[in-house]
């Protein structure tokens, strides 16, 4: 299907570019054309995104037919779209949705990656990733932001520190979504030391101006680190060579706080390289001898968290960023688990991003809510910040303070690349109250052209995954994507303009299902509407789950929302323990 390359530069161009009977249609074409843009998808002829094998169609026909639908798509019409293949138009009503997407719903015992290995190669399923294949990625900023957030509260947490100045964060992965380590790391104002074994990944960093400074050499490391605690400057360095290399290296503690966001959720086909090997050399025992090959990315992981180990004790904060590092350390025979070392549990000796550091923050209704301005139009998105930070809460929790300090640099940080988009962590009031502060403007032409809503997929409610989204529930449901396939289900009634489910997402094939949306705001009263309701059931769905499972944050979130809207009513945590409910379930049953 190569010979059916677009002649044309891919990238979102106006909506008004686009032909087409329905204007949410075309704003769909423009985050198409957007995760597919040179400077936006990873690996942009194979239609991958982001992640490695994070794809939006499989091959370029998928794409041409797909555009034609969409061309052609009226607002009684709903395109139907599984594992990158455009099914057809089919009737519904301007109230349903546009489109639905469905990437790699294989029944649940056919789920595993030699399974999928399979079907791709077939052409019968896809890897989505999470927002790959359901249209809404915004290239590296959104992780940008998650990342400096995590940092933020990894500091507070772990060295009790607000000044994160002259503390070191190590960690490795300057590819697609890691690329954006290097920036978050002097937004956070500590000193970001990353690994890379590919090259030209770490020099294209480091013209894009997010990696400061590089090295190849050890030695010569050690020394921009040593210099850098001393200024208590925030510096990102880069340096080229595993990160295995650098962990012990030194007789002294350089670094107080480390992760790792190599893409292990792909650990065999290039996510992950083993030490002591170099890139080509990895590359050609990976094509030729992959067994040999998998022998030594667990060797190599064995080794690193041997290393992680023994810093570790000298007082290093390692945590798990959800790229599946803990769970195939585990698979490589490393004694990573807390007490229990079957599969069925998420409890692990190092602490994960969301379970340690972020859950409780997912648990108040905090995620990554994203917009994106079909115009394209700089002044567009600098008026979308301003009514952003205008219509953030004035209060104390931190949450608000962190975000509103963000949306207000956000300019200067120069983190758009591809279309005009912004993300900013919010809440079910937060995004209600700036979706319908937007819309509004729309209306009144202060903004030029309708703007796209959506979300990370890795969110409040968008994703069951038991060693990352879903990590800190401990009713027992970690395992169970109700959550997931309701969030979807729910959004595609309630207002949004398309939706996506996903088998598969940051931490591999047959370990998680997420779903995400696209809502178009366009000036009308209708998609104020809609963004009232869709947007609250998006997050609340989420927060009640967390709330259920016995999550205190989750369980004051939902009260208070409960109080607001006499409309919602859901059932508390612990109800089979509560003796009142208990009696009223028994005399029923009798």
């Amino acid at each position: 299907m190569y010979r059916l390359l677009p002649d044309f530069e891919i990238k979102a161009y106006h909506i008004d570019m686009f032909p087409c009977k329905c204007k949410h249609a075309a704003a769909i074409m423009v985050m198409i054309m957007n995760n597919l843009d040179h400077a936006v998808a990873q690996f942009p002829h194979e239609l991958v995104t982001y992640g490695g094998n994070g794809q939006i169609f499989s091959n370029w026909a998928q794409f041409w037919l797909t555009m034609r639908y969409l061309s052609k798509l009226s607002e009684e019409q709903t395109l139907v779209m599984c594992s990158g293949h455009p099914h057809g138009l089919f009737p519904s009503s301007s109230a349903a949705p546009r489109v639905v997407i469905t990437n790699g719903m294989v029944i649940p015992n056919y789920s595993k990656q030699s399974d999928y290995d399979r079907m791709f190669a077939m052409g019968v399923s896809m890897y989505g990733q999470m927002t790959a294949g359901s249209y809404c990625y915004i290239g590296p900023q959104g992780i940008v932001h998650g990342t400096t957030i995590t940092v933020m509260n990894a500091g507070r947490k772990y060295l009790g520190l607000e000044d994160l100045g002259g503390k070191v964060l190590l960690t490795s992965g300057l590819g697609g979504m890691s690329g954006a380590q290097a920036k978050a790391a002097t937004i956070a104002g500590c000193v970001g030391v990353i690994a890379e074994v590919d090259e030209s990944a770490l020099n294209k960093r480091y013209k894009q101006g997010w990696l400061m400074q590089k090295t190849s050499d050890l030695d010569e490391l050690i020394e921009m680190i040593r210099e850098a605690r001393k200024m208590r400057k925030a510096v990102s360095i880069g340096y080229h060579g595993n990160v295995v290399d650098i962990h012990l290296t030194s007789g002294e503690l350089l670094v107080e706080l480390g992760s790792d966001q190599t893409s292990l959720h792909n650990p065999y086909n290039g996510g992950y390289y083993p030490v002591g090997i170099s890139l080509a050399d990895s590359q050609r025992l990976m094509k030729d001898d992959p067994p040999k090959f998998k022998e030594e990315v667990q060797a190599s992981l064995r080794r690193q968290v041997t290393a992680i180990s023994k810093l570790s004790e000298a007082g290093l904060y390692f945590w798990d960023y959800g790229n599946a590092f803990l769970h195939e350390a585990r698979l490589a025979g490393c004694d990573v688990m807390l007490d229990d070392s079957s599969s069925a549990t998420t409890q692990f000796k190092y602490p994960s991003y969301v379970q340690h550091i972020m859950g409780d923050i997912f648990s108040l209704g905090f995620g990554p809510f994203r917009w994106v301005c079909t115009s394209g139009l700089p002044e567009d998105l600098s008026k979308t910040d301003e009514i952003a930070a205008q219509n953030i809460p004035d209060s104390v929790m931190q949450q608000y303070s962190d975000n509103l300090k963000w949306i207000q640099s956000a300019c200067e940080h120069q983190l758009v690349v591809g279309s005009q988009a912004r993300i900013l962590y919010s809440d079910h009031q937060g995004r209600v109250k700036i979706a319908q502060a937007f819309n509004e403007a729309i209306r009144e032409g202060k903004i030029t052209a309708p703007i796209v809503i959506s979300r990370d997929h890795h969110d409040v409610s968008g994703t069951d995954s038991p060693y990352r989204e879903t990590s800190n529930i401990y009713d027992g449901s970690a395992f169970c994507a109700d959550m997931a396939v309701q969030n979807c289900i729910g959004d595609s009634f309630r207002g949004a303009t398309w939706v996506a489910l996903h088998n598969g997402g940051g931490v591999g094939w047959g370990e998680v299902v997420n779903g995400g949306f696209g809502l178009v705001l366009d000036g009308t009263h209708s998609a104020e509407v809609k963004a009232g309701s869709m947007l609250g059931w998006d997050v609340n769905n989420g927060v009640t789950r967390r709330a259920w499972a016995g999550n205190a944050n989750a369980l004051d979130a939902i009260t208070l929302a409960m109080a607001a809207d006499p409309n919602l009513e859901v059932t508390l945590p612990n109800y089979v323990h509560n003796d009142a409910v208990l009696a009223v379930v028994q005399y029923v049953y009798h």
